[in-house]
This record gives C-alpha cells, sequence and structure tokens, in this order.
C-alpha cells in the first residue's frame, strides 16, 4: 500500500457504509431501469403459452344462460376449433365480436365460448344484443376453468387441433389481420 492510502486506512467512521449504500442505490436503480426499458420493448401478445402442443384442459360447463349447449373439454375433440374467452364487461370483447360473427358466416371453423366471470343475466343480454357466433358457450363464472386455461385477460382466443391439443393462443383482442395472417391460416394446415 502506498503512503496515501495507509494515511486513509481505515476508512473514517461512517464513510464507507454510506459509500457502499450509495453505490448499491445506484446499482439497484440502474438494474431497475435496464429491466423496465427490456419489458417495454416487448410485445405481452408475443408470450409463449406453456400449453401450447397440450391437451386442453380438464373441464366440463354449463350453458350461458339463455343457450342450450355448455362447453367441455370433450367438446374440443374430432374438429379444428376455436376457443374465444370473453365476458360482457370487456370492452375489446365488444370490438372484436363482429369479426366473430363474420367468422361464424363464413363457416370456416366452428367458435365455441368461454364466457368468462360474468353474470349469467348479463352475458345472456350480451349475446343477444350483438348476436351469437359460439356453437357452444360455456359459463365460467368462478373462472377456475380460465385459470386452467393460462388466461391472463379477456378477450383471448385458442385453436385447438383436433385431437384436442391447443395450437396456438391469441392474447387480446382479436385482428382481421391477426385472422388473416396467423389464425387462418393455421386452421387450414390443421385441416390436411
Amino acid at each position: 500500500m502506498t503512503e496515501q492510502m495507509l494515511a486513509n486506512y481505515p476508512p473514517a467512521p461512517g464513510t464507507w457504509p454510506r459509500t457502499m449504500l450509495h453505490t448499491l442505490v445506484f446499482l439497484a436503480f440502474f438494474a431497475f431501469v435496464a429491466l423496465l426499458g427490456i419489458g417495454l420493448t416487448m410485445d405481452p401478445r408475443s408470450i409463449p403459452s406453456p400449453l401450447i402442443g397440450k391437451p386442453v384442459p380438464q373441464f366440463s360447463l354449463p350453458p350461458v344462460k339463455g343457450r342450450v349447449l355448455g362447453l367441455a373439454s370433450a367438446d374440443l375433440k374430432g374438429e379444428v376449433a376455436l376457443v374465444n374467452v370473453f365476458a360482457s364487461w370487456c370492452a375489446a370483447c365488444r370490438a372484436e365480436h363482429p369479426l366473430l360473427m363474420e367468422l361464424k358466416k363464413s363457416g370456416i371453423v366452428p367458435i365455441h365460448g368461454l364466457n368468462y366471470k360474468d353474470r349469467p343475466g348479463d352475458a345472456e343480454a350480451w349475446l343477444n344484443e350483438l348476436g351469437d357466433p359460439y356453437t357452444r358457450t360455456g359459463a365460467d363464472i368462478s373462472g377456475r376453468v380460465g385459470i386452467d386455461w393460462g388466461v391472463y385477460g379477456v378477450p383471448e382466443t385458442f385453436v385447438i387441433d383436433r385431437d384436442g391439443r391447443i395450437a396456438y393462443k391469441q392474447i387480446g383482442q382479436l385482428t382481421a389481420q391477426a385472422l388473416r395472417d396467423t389464425i387462418i391460416p393455421l386452421i387450414n394446415r390443421l385441416r390436411r
């Protein structure tokens, strides 16, 4: 050690901990800003689902009030299908609903609805007002089935292959572009 280092050694009482604390606070702030920056550049809709390629969770739901057919995992085998998670209180669900109605008219794929954490009368009134694009509609009033499906929020849409496996998950509102560029081409491939 040099003479100057020895003259300042040991550090004056209270100097070292204060300097170390400032350094740690700076490093923690820098790490936070870096992680925030990385997070802001990510698209939340591109979060991969751990359920892709796996069978749909086992479930059986009663029909939405005013509907006859409920929805169960057994209903999702034998044909390629779409499962749309929706709720009457969801603004994005209302915005995507015309696309689902068009898709139903086209007959490209059966669409099933998973009504998530909704009041029975509200779900019924919503479908009566906007139209019902669903072949089967299950009432997941408690949200337990949605949790098993890995639902982050509504709307979400799943493509199910004919073996009852989840082939794709769309997080957020469906768009015409997502249907045209991703979902419908996938449905056509799965049908081969």
